[in-house]
């Protein structure tokens, strides 16, 4: 990750972005700008990962579609809106869509601060949760097919009973694998054993 956060201001306004961008400096983060949401969707491909600062009222593209079709690409960059005094019904719709937040203009450099932090931790909380997903996946490659299907069960919330009548086995080949599972995944009791297969996406 780059030492500085990067944050896509989307505002057809050259002053609002002039404005922003110089506040955003010198609170710290890297900033590219997009005079419209139609340049910043040609060039999101290739645009670094970090928070889009998105105005609701553009030409020929306005702050909602724009949100939309970011979702469409699978772009999961976190977005807060940025609304003029009268758009607050529609920033209520970009939060539904799962916009971070929104901030009403002019607004205030604490209250923009704010939302960013808020935005770039759920960038680091995904970061963490792919960072765990993938050491759980390490810990489940050292366990057998059965012990896995065991730990499945137990992830769905099945008892030891309904476990065995599934997999063909009796209660207590269940209770020996379940075992086996815990002291391979090194852990001592079942909710750390829960937490590691919740990574890993059994349960499901």
């Amino acid at each position: 990750m780059p030492d500085k956060r990067l944050v896509h201001i989307v505002d057809d306004e050259d002053a609002i972005r002039r404005a922003t961008g110089f506040m955003l400096k010198t609170s710290g983060y890297a900033v590219e700008s997009w005079p419209s949401g139609v340049a910043f969707l040609k060039e999101v491909r290739h645009a670094s990962e970090g928070c889009i600062l998105l105005d609701v009222r553009m030409p020929e593209m306005d702050g909602l579609e724009v949100q939309q079709a970011l979702a469409e690409r699978g772009v999961a960059m976190p977005i807060v809106i940025l609304t003029g005094h009268g758009d607050v019904s529609i920033a209520v719709r970009a939060m539904k869509a799962g916009a971070i937040d929104f901030i009403e203009k002019p607004f205030e450099k604490a209250r923009l601060l704010a939302a960013l932090e808020t935005a770039f931790g759920r960038i680091d909380e995904g970061e963490a949760q792919g960072e765990r997903a993938r050491e759980a996946g390490v810990l489940l490659a050292g366990l057998t097919a059965r012990e896995r299907d065991v730990l499945d069960g137990l992830a769905r919330g099945l008892p030891n009973k309904t476990i065995a009548y599934d997999l063909g086995i009796s209660p207590r080949t269940v209770e020996v694998h379940r075992a086996n599972a815990m002291t391979k995944l090194r852990v001592r009791s079942l909710s750390d054993a829960l937490r590691i297969a919740f990574a890993a996406g059994l349960g499901n």
